[in-house]
């Protein structure tokens, strides 16, 4: 017995009333008695050193092969983040900024489910920048997100879509990055308790980007660099996503390596890894544009969606679902495939929807999960803005889909 034991120094035994067993190695373990030879690995050494004593060794699986997942193992934004960083996708800072935005996020969500409970539903009574009426919730989740954005320390500049110009942060203390952001988009869809969202895109500071902002003396000189900061084309993003309040609330991020889904699960309070790597279908039978302003649009646009509606040689035209969120639109697009699209017309010449807050985080999150976003004739993460609120017209979800209404814009 002595001569097992000093195989090798790390050896283990165990006695019982008929039994011993010894571990050779973490891989091996020799199980014997005066009479049986139960089994050994082909290891001809061990053999060699063991048959006079009448014991032989088997190999046991190593604690990686047998280890199942457990059924509570789940993994928060928070976990995932962190494990980004180790990788070295992202630094600390961004991790930080992120996480912010997440609990604004939360903070948001929960101000629409109670809306109607705390008086939040209705008009403002003011006008935000682009001419339109003001939600009470979108006065308060601006607030919200501008404040989880300050307090993080790791923002030089904010652009919200309800600000007039882009905000320097004071508070930073630390990384200098630049978030611009729709505090919630789909706001008419609010007192119908429809799903709505949030919006957001990051950028690193750019100090070589140029934007048109005329001699307007209001504007310091602080303020006029973060207009030149902020206007950069989609291209430079480092990170977009968007938050969708509805049946669930749904966090969806890209950092550049691929699109993920997290859901809030109200037991923790949480957001949880529920989808990874989410890729749109290449094409797709559903089409989401707002055809009640189909009289405004130009004769090209209107052949493609008329042949949208021809049932064609498959006998089957093409699914017609529009909600009036971007958010919610989008999100169901990315998952089942199809287009998007608020084009152009008569009354707005650019579209409707802003190139910073709402185009560029989009195009970029599709483009990451194999899609496409245009304005019907370019892509557009390559537009370079000429001022914080521009407009422009998007074609956004299934590369196929996508490609087909270009042709017909052409």
């Amino acid at each position: 017995m002595a001569a097992t034991t000093a195989t090798t120094p790390t050896s283990q035994i165990l006695f019982s009333s008929s039994h011993s067993i010894c571990r050779l190695s973490p891989s091996q373990l020799c199980v014997f008695n005066a009479k049986t030879l139960i089994s050994c690995p082909n290891n001809s050494s061990i053999k060699r050193r063991q048959a006079a004593n009448g014991v032989r060794c088997m190999a046991v699986a190593s604690e990686a092969q047998t280890k199942k997942k457990s059924g509570y193992d789940i993994q928060t934004l928070t976990g995932w983040l962190l494990k980004q960083e180790q990788a070295g996708i992202i630094d600390a800072e961004l991790t930080i900024v992120l996480s912010s935005i997440s609990m604004a996020c939360k903070q948001i969500a929960s101000l629409v489910q109670r809306a109607s409970i705390s008086n939040l539903t209705g008009i403002q009574g003011a006008v935000n920048v682009q001419g339109e009426d003001q939600k009470k919730l979108d006065v308060v989740s601006n607030e919200v997100f501008s404040n989880c954005l300050r307090s993080s320390g790791r923002t030089g500049i904010i652009a919200s879509e309800e600000e007039d110009v882009p905000v320097a942060v004071e508070e930073s203390y630390s990384g200098n990055y630049i978030v611009v952001f729709d505090p919630l988009d789909g706001s008419s869809n609010i007192d119908a308790a429809v799903s709505t969202g949030s919006i957001f895109g990051i950028y690193s500071p750019n100090d070589e980007c140029f934007a048109d902002i005329g001699d307007d003396a209001t504007l310091d000189q602080v303020k006029q660099k973060c207009v030149v900061n902020v206007c950069q084309p989609g291209s430079n993003l480092l990170a977009a996503g968007y938050c969708m309040y509805s049946s669930s609330i749904i966090f969806v991020l890209t950092i550049g390596n691929g699109v993920f889904a997290f859901s809030l699960d109200p037991m923790y309070g949480e957001f949880v890894l529920t989808q990874e790597n989410i890729q749109i279908p290449k094409t797709g039978k559903i089409y989401s544009f707002n055809e009640g302003n189909y009289q405004l649009w130009d004769d090209k646009l209107k052949k493609y969606m008329d042949d949208l509606k021809d049932p064609g040689p498959s006998g089957k035209p093409y699914s017609a679902r529009y909600i009036g969120s971007l958010v919610g639109d989008f999100h169901r697009t990315m998952l089942y495939g199809g287009i998007y699209g608020y084009p152009r017309d008569k009354k707005s010449k650019n579209g409707k929807l802003r190139l910073l807050y709402e185009c560029a985080p989009m195009s970029f999150i599709v483009e990451q999960a194999g899609g496409k976003g245009s304005d019907g004739h370019m892509r557009i993460l390559d537009i370079q803005p000429a001022e914080i609120h521009q407009r422009v017209p998007l074609y956004i979800g299934s590369v196929e889909e996508v490609e087909k209404l270009e042709k017909y814009l052409a």
